[in-house]
């Protein structure tokens, strides 16, 4: 176990592999304008280091809302028994090209859940490095991970041990946005601030515009930046860019593209 923290700093490598949980919202081949733009643009500078998870999703966008609001609060007890956990730490495991390299998982919204459950379960897994040797990076965007939950402070616990590299969340929030950490630290909270967002008009919580409303100027704040390439740059920036975590290479790249982006 790797426990020091600046060993793991040190710690380098010349491969890559950036994977990908999307929003409820998403499916397999069908996205908002954020995450299809993220998966394109993530395609374009990382190629086949990149990877969106598919499969894991349900096919019923409130599905998935329903099942990161049940689990976004704890540690999977038995992750081997949820097909989502499941198969979203086997199709990382047999995605990555060697041992020697630097795992990182990207995430929005609901999928953030879904990433912190998999991390978990990838770090017990990897707990003696059997897997790969280095540190895996997380990141959970848009997320509907509190901060005082559970479920954070495992990660937390892991990246102590020297199992998980960075945790980047505060840096991948939108500002203002009602529904960051709407899970809550218990079931209840969860649904009960699912509640509050939806129909602020009865919540003591929250103001509106309802989280239900997706006007691209009037909706609600996590609504309204689904709808835009802007968070995809946001997002590109802070993970490879500002925090180079696909290393110096697909940081240039990034930046390469970031600026294209920026003259169209």
């Amino acid at each position: 176990m790797r426990a020091d923290n600046q060993q793991v700093d040190n710690l380098k490598s010349d491969k890559n592999k950036v994977w990908f949980f999307a929003g409820a919202e998403s499916k397999d081949e069908k996205f908002n304008v954020f995450t299809g733009s993220y998966i394109r643009l993530m395609k374009q500078i990382l190629k086949e280091d990149f990877e969106h998870v598919k499969g894991v999703n349900h096919a019923s966008s409130a599905m998935n809302v329903i099942w990161a609001l049940n689990n976004a609060q704890k540690q999977i007890v038995n992750p081997e028994k949820d097909k989502i956990t499941r198969g979203a730490v086997k199709h990382i495991i047999s995605g990555i090209p060697s041992a020697e390299t630097q795992v990182t998982i990207t995430s929005s919204s609901s999928g953030s859940i879904v990433a912190a459950q998999a991390a978990c379960y990838l770090a017990e897994m990897n707990r003696n490095f059997e897997y790969f040797s280095l540190p895996f990076h997380l990141v959970l965007g848009a997320s509907m991970l509190s901060e005082e939950s559970e479920l954070f402070a495992a990660l937390k616990k892991y990246q102590k041990n020297g199992i998980i590299g960075e945790i980047i969340h505060d840096e991948v929030l939108d500002k203002d946005d009602s529904a960051n950490g709407v899970g809550g630290k218990t079931r209840g909270e969860a649904y009960s601030n699912a509640f509050g967002l939806m129909f602020p008009v009865f919540s003591k919580k929250y103001n509106g515009p309802s989280f239900l409303n997706t006007h691209p100027e009037k909706g609600h704040v996590h609504r309204k930046r689904s709808k835009t390439v802007k968070k995809a740059l946001d997002y590109i920036d802070v993970i490879l860019i500002k925090h180079k975590l696909a290393g110096e290479e697909y940081k240039e790249k990034a930046v390469e593209v970031v600026k294209s982006q920026g003259k169209n």
